[in-house]
């Protein structure tokens, strides 16, 4: 089953990384966010990747191109241009990755859209290219597969960005909380779709604006309350907070 991430966004909000490269690249403990969400799906399986390229989507195809001879050490026939890297078989992951250029200015519905080609299963799964969780996929698939509707989406409570306060009668305050866990459900991603999607999809319009609105309405929608460790590199300061957790040790989504 293959596993499509959504790489192609310019992510405005992190330009102090995103203005030289894409988000997915932008690094959480040396190594690019999209490695990060790859190697959760590797965790449970799933080495069969679909990326979805648009803004700098090259620099994308070069990172995973160019990945053995910048982390290995390699022999250069300069006459032939073969290369030999040197390295034993469990010292680079076992991935085969199909890069597809969906777009500069593509939209998340137009993105999967121009993937359906490539799509040879009944059922595929799909991430954005910002987000990680210490997420158990095979939990997801089982969850897809007994509800038997078109798509699943994994729910999260994102934490607050404001401090949330709680009043008396008098308005006065009894309860503080920094950055508390809101109780509402929000898209984590993490999504399985059956190929039934591709109906619903208007490539001229947002995934999330959509499609997914179509088949709610239609109870085809069916929805994985995770109430575990969801991070989205949203912003600079996510980005901060998640180099943090990895250098401290506590990256609770480093499943493998």
């Amino acid at each position: 089953m293959p596993v499509v991430i959504l790489c192609g966004g310019m992510g405005t909000r992190l330009r102090e990384q995103t203005e030289f490269m894409p988000k997915p690249l932008v690094e959480v403990g040396g190594k690019p966010i999209l490695w990060h969400i790859m190697k959760i799906y590797s965790a449970y399986g799933y080495n069969n990747f679909i990326l979805c390229l648009g803004y700098k989507g090259n620099m994308i195809k070069d990172y995973f191109h160019d990945l053995a001879t910048k982390t290995h050490d390699f022999e250069l026939r300069m006459k032939s241009g073969e290369i030999k890297i040197n390295r034993d078989k469990n010292s680079v992951e076992d991935w085969r990755i199909t890069f597809v250029d969906t777009g500069m200015d593509a939209t998340t519905g137009g993105r999967i859209k121009k993937i359906e080609p490539y799509i040879k299963t009944d059922y595929f799964l799909c991430t954005y290219g910002d987000g990680v969780a210490d997420i158990n996929i095979m939990e997801i698939v089982d969850f897809h597969r007994s509800k038997g509707k078109i798509a699943t989406v994994t729910g999260v409570h994102p934490h607050s960005k404001y401090g949330v306060m709680e009043l008396d009668k008098d308005d006065i305050v009894f309860h503080f909380t920094e950055k508390s866990l809101l109780e509402s459900w929000v898209n984590g991603g993490f999504f399985v779709f059956n190929k039934d999607i591709f109906k619903f999809i208007d490539e001229d319009l947002p995934l999330e604006q959509d499609a997914l609105p179509k088949i709610s309405e239609k109870k085809e929608l069916a929805m994985f309350k995770f109430s575990g460790t969801w991070y989205c590199m949203d912003t600079y300061k996510d980005y901060l907070d998640l180099n943090k957790m990895w250098e401290e040790g506590n990256a609770k989504w480093k499943v493998w």
